[in-house]
């Protein structure tokens, strides 16, 4: 697999941060991927204790013995994110059959379930990856995220034999890694991300609001200036942690955390990641099955590799799942 080496014009951490995402991306991204999107069915997923989660299932007509590629975005991102829609069209041009799944509240999954996302919700992603195994049966299935998407993939892979998932690979793409430091990197680096997630949050929030009305603490969200002010407000009322602390510390993946995987994953990291700080990738747990490459440029989940934004994390997901 070639290097990934972007044209000196792309090699911006920040450009390659937003591109990743940038609207500018999406009628060529959606003409490229019709084929995939209009095979594209959405299912209910039932994943245990009443808990239920979206997804879009793309599979290939008239075609057998396909592989399975189970995708999952990032925070306040979607099944219909772009970095998802890129991926996903990838894979499934090379016989990959697709399920994108939204994580709880994200994407138009508001209405399902009265309590909200939280990032320790893991019981129900592995729930859904155990439905979809059993809708869906496939000899080799795939999981792949990008950002929190790839630190649940990284911690579904983990539960995967104990919750009799078979997964065949994992590829994890900038995942979050601790989160304490991830949110530190929110705080005081380019105010661009901070705002970013501040606005898309408040939206989600407003969204839920309007299917659950009695939910405390969603009428008056301009009240807090900072993603910590958020966090920590609906850790203590929301989640069952005791403090923000104890909250970032259940979702971490660093130290021993994925000492026990015993399903060969994979991850994409970038040195110049805006949002997850590379020294983190240093206190990862040393196991067999954990590879981990860290490439110089990529920014956050970026990885676009020429001018018509194309990305190499793609096509290195794709040869990953296909070794």
């Amino acid at each position: 697999m070639n290097e990934f080496i972007p044209p000196i014009l792309l090699r911006n951490p920040h450009l390659q941060s937003l591109l990743s995402s940038a609207k500018i991306r999406r009628p060529m991204l959606q003409r490229k991927a019709k084929e995939m999107l209009s095979n594209s069915i959405c299912y209910i997923l039932d994943c245990g204790k009443g808990v239920r989660l979206q997804g879009y299932y793309s599979g290939h007509k008239n075609q057998t013995h396909c592989d399975l590629a189970i995708l999952i975005h990032g925070w306040e991102g979607s099944a219909d994110s772009l970095y998802i829609l890129s991926a996903a069209d990838y894979l499934y041009r090379r016989r990959f059959d697709i399920f994108r799944l939204n994580l709880r509240d994200h994407g138009t999954s508001h209405h399902l379930n009265p309590e909200l996302f939280h990032s320790c919700r893991i019981d129900e992603v592995v729930g859904a990856v155990r439905q979809i195994q059993e809708m869906f049966p496939r000899n080799r299935i795939f999981l792949g995220g990008f950002s929190l998407g790839g630190n649940f993939a990284l911690r579904v892979a983990l539960r995967a034999k104990e919750a009799g998932i078979y997964l065949t690979k994992t590829a994890a793409v900038c995942p979050v890694l601790n989160p304490a430091g991830t949110l530190n990197a929110l705080e005081t680096g380019c105010f661009l991300y901070r705002r970013y997630f501040l606005k898309k949050w408040r939206r989600s929030l407003r969204i839920k609001r309007l299917y659950f009305p009695d939910l405390p603490g969603l009428d008056d969200l301009s009240r807090f200036g900072t993603l910590t002010e958020m966090t920590d407000f609906f850790v203590r009322g929301h989640t069952g942690f005791a403090d923000m602390k104890q909250y970032l510390n259940g979702y971490s993946i660093t130290g021993n955390v994925l000492a026990k995987i015993a399903v060969p994953a994979h991850i994409i990291a970038s040195a110049d990641d805006p949002v997850i700080p590379a020294d983190d990738l240093n206190r990862l747990a040393l196991n067999p099955y954990l590879s981990v490459e860290i490439l110089k440029y990529g920014g956050h989940c970026g990885f676009i590799e020429n001018y018509r934004f194309r990305s190499w994390a793609d096509r290195r997901m794709a040869d990953f799942f296909k070794s």
